[in-house]
């Protein structure tokens, strides 16, 4: 039963990912801590494991999709190459810090999240070219931060990189795709890191690996990427604005589910 919730979660991760063009983890978590709590997981290491699992998808979607972006050219390697080692260190540390938390202060972390994206999605709000892109040691710093965040809501780090890129000058396509090819660090170091996290803990359930739930990974990673391609043509007939108030919706009933959840 709960193979087919997890399935149905990689339906609704895909499609809403490519419909809306943000992150699966967006949903992916959410997701994950409601299963949990269906399957009486325990909330010490729920919303843990939501987090991991939710990396450890991120890992496959990010290999498909950063193979097509390379196809097209627009992955920018060079900016790539200083990002990416910041990001490691950050996601381990992201890590380190959300297994010292308890269950109920990540879902807030998370919480807030979802409603400044809420409100990013409502109003609209973009990051206009401002500067030119910084020096070595500064994207490695701006990586860390992004790897590090990425890490604690366990996602691939789009809605942190894609902005910070597009601020800095660097066309839309080439902004995507390299924030793509950033999600492919942050989604293995973090789903390893929330491995060896995790491991050993005495609340996990059966067929986990420290924080990552291997049944949610399957069900999950099975269909998210064919439907994001579905999610993708569906939204070239679909209002864009529209789209997005109604993702912003969404987001904000998220955002008030994990309130009530953390605090009551």
């Amino acid at each position: 039963m709960f193979l087919l919730i997890y399935l149905a979660l990689g339906v609704f991760a895909g499609l809403t990912a490519g419909v809306f063009g943000i992150g699966g983890g967006m949903i992916i978590v959410p997701g994950l801590i409601y299963c949990f709590a269906l399957q009486g997981v325990g909330d010490t290491v729920a919303v843990h494991m939501a987090v991991g699992t939710s990396l450890a998808t991120i890992v496959m979607t990010s290999i498909s999709s950063v193979r097509t972006h390379h196809k097209l050219g627009n992955v920018d390697w060079q900016t790539w190459r200083f990002l990416a080692p910041g990001i490691a260190l950050g996601v381990m540390l992201g890590v380190a810090v959300a297994s010292q938390m308890s269950g109920s202060w990540l879902k807030l972390v998370f919480a807030i999240f979802a409603f400044l994206i809420a409100l990013q999605m409502w109003f609209g709000v973009t990051a206009h070219g401002g500067r030119n892109l910084p020096g070595k040691a500064a994207l490695s710093a701006t990586g860390s931060g992004i790897g590090f965040l990425s890490a604690l809501f366990g996602i691939g780090g789009g809605s942190l990189t894609v902005p910070f890129l597009s601020w800095c000058n660097v066309r839309m396509q080439a902004a995507v795709a390299t924030s793509a090819a950033c999600g492919l660090p942050i989604a293995i170091v973090g789903a390893i890191s929330n491995m060896v996290a995790g491991y050993g803990h005495p609340d996990l359930p059966a067929w986990t690996t420290g924080y990552v739930f291997w049944p949610g990974f399957l069900g999950i990673v099975l269909l998210s990427t064919p439907f994001a391609r579905i999610g993708a043509k569906l939204a070239q007939g679909l209002s864009g604005a529209k789209l997005k108030r109604s993702f912003a919706v969404f987001q904000f009933v998220v955002a008030c589910y994990l309130f009530y959840g953390a605090l009551f």
